[in-house]
């Protein structure tokens, strides 16, 4: 009977001690900024932007940005860092070296760290985000300059007009 009584005892003890298993369900993920491509000259017209190929500094180019051609990008932030560069290049004619045109993006922000939950962990948020862009580019303006924080990329955060 004692023997019967300490295992219930240890069973008990045993199946108590487990935890329960987490599972984020919710998307903490730490967002990109999306950059979405208008006409300089009507600029409410979204405007293609031709084989364009993104890359950052000292880096391979994004395999999803490669010779693409798109309206709008989304591109990561460095979280081990304050800044991020990225060279935005264009081509009107495919294959033809001589009419590529870059344009340098140089992005400063400051991070901050947002707890989601212990099964999802921390996601980063970029605030004070500024944003500037070589003089000689194929970029003729963008707005806005600065933002506040980037927490989503639901909407695109910069308008380019080229």
């Amino acid at each position: 009977m004692k023997k019967t009584i300490l295992f219930i005892f240890l069973i008990t003890i045993i199946i108590s001690a487990c935890e329960k298993d987490d599972f984020c369900i919710q998307n903490p993920v730490t967002p990109n900024l999306v950059l979405r491509f208008y006409d300089n000259t009507n600029r409410e017209t979204i405007k293609t932007a031709q084989r364009l190929s993104v890359w950052s500094d000292g880096k391979d180019t994004l395999a999803i940005y490669t010779s693409v051609n798109t309206d709008s990008i989304a591109i990561p932030l460095n979280t081990l860092s304050e800044e991020t560069i990225y060279n935005l290049k264009i081509n009107n004619i495919d294959g033809k070296i001589a009419n590529n045109k870059i344009a340098t993006f140089t992005i400063k922000y400051t991070t901050q760290e947002d707890y989601v939950s212990r099964s999802c962990g921390y996601r980063i948020l970029f605030n004070n985000v500024n944003l500037s862009v070589d003089s000689n580019s194929w970029v003729i303006d963008f707005t806005p300059v600065t933002l506040t924080t980037v927490d989503n990329q639901n909407a695109a955060h910069v308008q380019i007009f080229h």
